[in-house]
């Protein structure tokens, strides 16, 4: 299943700007009336959905090999329990981004923990861990699973989780998101946000990344849900076809989401790329997606 939402037309985003406003007048009036209703406390408790409170900070995850990695890792404020998604940054690296992704998730009911692929590499900042590995060719796929085994089994071992995790990625992330759903057999869910190169070509092949992506769909158990901009070159639209014709051949559980006006990171606010209208609705699409499927 795929549909195009084009901007500017969908009800539902239309829907999306309503409900905000009456959110925010539903806040401004609970505000006026604290002192008649009771204490703030008790009104900041009555608070829930996409305004949850979250917490978040830095913590030590075992990735592949048993090395001691970092991640970010942002939940929603009280005990839970909650859904969770592993957040695989893009090539450029771990970056501020990627930490918004899990805080936009928090924010949303949904744990969100980004592990540092780039961890073993030299450097004062994740910056410079990531021009490190970038000028080596990125991290292997093998070692790409492990760090991503060791995020899940993290976020599995937390008393706030409910123990269903997703995983997610963008542009090079997409990529390994769709190997990592492929891989490890125990993965809930897999969003893939304009992963680039899951068909590759020949060329694109070599010790570090053995196998082709697209070979692994038929391992896949989880459910998928595929975010593409139709300006974008990779994958461009034929790539993106050829996916979904993959997974339907394999009779895989698939939607994707394919927006007109709309390129390469069109979620990404703080790139040029940037499309709110389209950003917006996707964005809706991925915290259903989860709350459905990780329920």
């Amino acid at each position: 299943m795929n549909d195009v939402v084009k901007p500017g037309a969908a009800a539902e985003l239309q829907g999306s700007r309503r409900e905000i406003l009456v959110g925010g007048a539903a806040l401004a009036a609970m505000a006026a009336t604290v002192g008649a209703a009771g204490s703030a406390q008790a009104q900041i408790a009555s608070v829930k959905g996409m305004y949850r409170a979250q917490e978040a900070g830095l913590v030590e995850f075992t990735g592949h090999g048993g090395a001691k990695g970092v991640a970010y890792y942002a939940k929603p404020a009280g005990d839970g329990p909650f859904p969770a998604a592993i957040i695989i940054h893009h090539l450029p690296g771990w970056d501020d981004w990627t930490m918004e992704v899990a805080r936009k998730l928090a924010h949303n009911g949904i744990i969100g923990i980004a592990p540092n692929l780039y961890f073993r590499e030299p450097g004062n900042s994740p910056d410079d861990q990531g021009a490190k590995a970038r000028a080596d060719g990125g991290v292997s796929d093998d070692q790409m699973v492990g760090d991503v085994e060791g995020a899940l089994a993290y976020v599995r071992g937390r008393k706030e989780s409910n123990g269903k995790v997703g995983v997610m990625g963008f542009c090079s992330g997409g990529r390994q998101s769709w190997i990592a759903a492929g891989r490890i057999k125990s993965m809930n869910a897999m969003v893939n946000c304009w992963g680039g190169s899951v068909i590759a070509a020949p060329n694109q092949l070599d010790a570090k990344k053995p196998v082709n992506p697209i070979d692994y769909t038929k391992d896949i158990n989880c459910p998928v849900l595929g975010i593409f901009g139709n300006e974008d070159r990779n994958p461009d639209p034929a790539q993106v076809n050829k996916i979904e014709e993959t997974l339907k051949s394999l009779n895989k559980t698939y939607t994707f989401h394919r927006y007109d006006g709309a390129g390469h990171g069109f979620l990404a606010s703080d790139r040029p790329s940037y499309r709110p209208e389209q950003a917006v609705d996707a964005w809706g699409k991925i915290y259903a997606f989860y709350h459905k499927v990780l329920a």
